[in-house]
């Protein structure tokens, strides 16, 4: 398997093969300012672009902090809260039209404000034991947008509206209990495990993985009926490509000849 790094400013990339590790390396907290931002949109876009990459993984230096979030410094130097943040919004994930790849958060220490919601915008989420995770924004007069709006839709709505009056800090424990992330594990095994997750993703069907990112984003505020017609009659470009590819086939054929499938994406 071929390892390739890069360092980009504050954004260390390291490439393995079908899967994109892409780490927040900046200053003692990995706070974001815009600069920042718009780097972690170009890197995710070019995952989402590189047809030979199939899953990728987010995680920060450090096991104190993954991300607080919006650097309050650069606010105070005169960044402004809607400064252009790049091509997929704050953290270069919440944004970006048609990233239809896993994306795993591994989140390795303290996850607030923005952080916190750069880590919902992925799909899977692991966290290390001593992880904390908090929505602050309310103490500083400010509202946390994204999260308003995702919140509520990932977990009861009375604990997200806690979470949003109240800018309480949750432990990974408790975070786990409401469904907000996936698992907890011993820091020491933190990137081990998003890891091994990450090959059992790169090992799948991409084709499916694209169209129930699709199906899940763009038939989320329809009714079930509406939905299910948007997909029985393939109007989603995804779906569309997947019931036409080979993959669909193999897919068939492997389970007829109760063998594993080679997946080509195509």
């Amino acid at each position: 398997m071929s390892v390739k790094d890069t360092t980009t400013g504050p954004i260390i990339v390291t490439r393995q093969g079908r899967v994109l590790e892409v780490r927040i390396e900046r200053g003692k907290a990995n706070a974001i300012d815009a600069a920042t931002s718009r780097i972690m949109g170009d890197v995710f876009a070019g995952f989402r672009d590189d047809p030979e990459l199939r899953v990728a993984i987010l995680t920060g230096t450090g096991e104190k902090f993954f991300c607080p979030g919006w650097d309050l410094k650069a606010a105070a130097e005169g960044e402004a809260p809607d400064s252009d943040y790049g091509v997929g919004g704050f953290g270069g994930l919440q944004q970006l039209p048609g990233l239809n790849k896993p994306v795993i958060c591994a989140v390795n220490g303290l996850a607030f404000g923005g952080g916190f919601e750069i880590m919902i915008s992925c799909d899977l989420i692991i966290a290390a034991e001593h992880a904390t995770f908090a929505l602050p924004e309310i103490n500083s007069g400010t509202v946390a947008d994204a999260a308003s709006i995702k919140l509520p839709r990932r977990i009861p709505y009375h604990v997200a509206m806690e979470l949003l009056f109240t800018g309480r800090r949750i432990d990974a424990t408790e975070a786990m209990h409401w469904g907000l992330i996936n698992e907890v594990v011993a820091a020491d095994q933190l990137m081990a495990r998003a890891r091994a997750i990450a090959a059992q993703l790169a090992d799948g069907p991409p084709l499916v993985f694209a169209a129930i990112k699709e199906i899940d984003r763009e038939t989320s505020h329809l009714p079930v009926l509406e939905a299910m017609k948007m997909v029985t009659s393939r109007r989603l470009k995804t779906v569309d490509v997947l019931y036409s590819s080979e993959d669909q086939l193999e897919g068939a054929r492997a389970f007829a000849e109760k063998r594993k499938p080679q997946w080509k994406g195509r």
